[in-house]
């Protein structure tokens, strides 16, 4: 394991430890030192990531004043990231790592990795706010970072949790409330935090030889299979960031995830889940869903919406790099790929979560009427999709009391819908008729979670982790790890959300108060 200064040696750093908020120009980043708090405690640790980075080695105290940012790695120069992006479809101007600081650079097997901790107060970017980070949202991030990889969703993953011992004063539905919450240090680990946004404020600035810089350096450390430093070098690296983010959407698609703050400062260019704010599963099948009450108006970030989102995210990103190819036909070119190869990988996803492997004439139908269906009778995705597994060909009506079980309306008005679902039931039989039976419940066990961090799970979590008892923490991270898996001893889990959190800010929808 060997620590290592390659972001900072690679673009201009702004080397005043001044914290005050603001402009920063001419620089990827700023040195900033943790806040040293006076008490810090470990909540919870992932094994699997301190193995992955080479600090498994670490006696506990280090390790603690690592991960809790009383200590710095030696020779390492911690640093806060300047980038800027579009929020809610809008340019914000310089945004950057308000409340987080890279604290180590790893090289670890032959793999880089960024360690960075988010919660450990101000930086240049911090925006006139404290740096700080509640427990409820750092329990949120560090479970679903861990749960999403076990998902095999592209992530940054989380090392640890950390009380920092100091209270924090959040509004947390912004309704003129604030009040006093428990501080928490979350380390999150990933090969880089690089964001479109970082790209856009030098765009947006006009600087072009640091947007060259970052470019040529993104390239260099992460996708060494691109010739950088040439127009065609950087159209390849516009490529390759659309292919990895068409990875990415599709795969929150498939799992149901709706991310909630999709801003081009929350995009990564290595096609990663990044910043887990007001995010949430699908439960009832609901395209216009979305679990951030700041957007519960426009409901811009729904999970019908991801995916024009990500193309609109896109297209800022090529703006950004537009200066250093000049060439917009080609750029739409790549857009236009990105469309196509989109709904025909959608179709595909869309067949192996209902045990199909191969493409047939009415296939398409077949899903819109099923999306139709889903939607109409408030279904569970998640239970929906995986209790197909059951799905008797030769007796295929019999389904349709899993079907009622599953959805969120009563049965008084489930029954209205029966006539429908008979009709795709049969649909569906008759589609899978030739389709040896293991295999396809081999593909919908292996493309459909069983387990999936619902919100009133995490709530539940952070309740009893606020009282001192940090089980659930522990419960939900094992459960999580193995989210394919029956997993009988956990059955309970695998049920609609209850009816006591229906209407709870936290249980169902959030805000971005963390």
């Amino acid at each position: 394991m060997k620590i290592v200064n390659s972001f900072t040696k690679a673009l201009p750093i702004e080397e005043n430890t001044d914290k005050r908020s603001r402009q920063v120009r001419g620089v990827g980043c700023s040195i900033v030192y943790p806040l040293v708090f006076s008490s810090p405690k470990l909540i919870h640790l992932s094994k699997d990531v301190l193995q992955m980075i080479g600090w498994d080695n670490l006696d506990d105290k280090t390790l603690l004043s690592y991960i809790s940012g009383q200590k710095v790695p030696r020779d390492f120069q911690p640093y806060a990231m300047c980038y800027g992006g579009h929020q809610f479809g809008y340019w914000a101007g310089q945004l950057g790592d308000g409340r987080a600081i890279t604290i180590a650079e790893i090289i670890h097997q032959y793999r880089f990795f960024t360690v960075q901790l988010k919660g450990v107060g101000q930086t240049p970017y911090s925006r006139g706010a404290d740096g700080f980070a509640v427990l409820r949202s750092s329990i949120r991030e560090y479970l679903c970072s861990e749960a999403m990889h076990a998902l095999g969703v592209p992530t940054t993953r989380a090392l640890s949790l950390v009380l920092s011992g100091e209270k924090v004063v959040r509004d947390e539905l912004y309704d003129g409330n604030p009040k006093e919450e428990w501080g928490a240090i979350v380390a999150r680990v990933a090969p880089s935090f690089i964001r479109f946004g970082n790209f856009e404020i030098f765009s947006a600035r006009r600087d072009i030889k640091n947007l060259k810089q970052l470019a040529d350096y993104t390239i260099a450390k992460f996708y060494p299979e691109i010739q950088g430093n040439t127009k065609e070098g950087y159209l390849d690296f516009f490529e390759a960031v659309v292919k990895r983010t068409k990875t990415l959407i599709m795969e929150w698609q498939r799992i149901g995830f709706v991310h909630g703050v999709m801003n081009t400062d929350n995009m990564s260019v290595l096609g990663l889940t990044i910043d887990y704010g007001p995010y949430g599963w699908l439960e009832e099948y609901n395209l216009n869903w979305t679990p951030n009450i700041t957007d519960a108006e426009g409901r811009r970030y729904s999970f019908g919406n991801q995916y024009s989102i990500i193309l609109w995210n896109l297209t800022q990103f090529a703006n950004a790099l537009f200066p250093l190819i000049e060439d917009v036909e080609a750029l739409k070119k790549i857009l236009r790929q990105f469309k196509v190869q989109y709904q025909e990988e959608y179709q595909t996803m869309m067949l192996r979560k209902l045990g199909i492997e191969n493409t047939q004439k009415g296939d398409f139908t077949l899903i819109e009427e099923l999306k139709f269906n889903l939607e109409n009778s408030k279904m569970d995705m998640t239970l929906f999709f995986r209790n197909l597994n059951k799905f008797d060909k030769n007796n295929s009506l019999l389904h349709l009391k899993y079907l009622a079980d599953n959805s969120y309306l009563s049965n008084k008005d489930f029954i209205k819908q029966k006539e429908v679902w008979g009709k795709w039931i049969e649909k569906y039989a008759l589609r899978i008729k030739d389709i040896n039976e293991t295999e396809r419940i081999k593909i919908i066990n292996s493309t459909n979670p069983k387990y999936i961090l619902r919100n009133y799970m995490a709530q539940m979590a952070i309740k009893q982790t606020e009282k001192g008892d940090y089980s659930l923490i522990d419960t939900f991270y094992s459960l999580l790890k193995h989210p394919y898996e029956e997993q009988k001893e956990h059955e309970q889990w695998f049920a609609k959300r209850p009816k006591w959190a229906d209407n709870e800010i936290g249980s169902t929808m959030l805000s971005c108060s963390s």
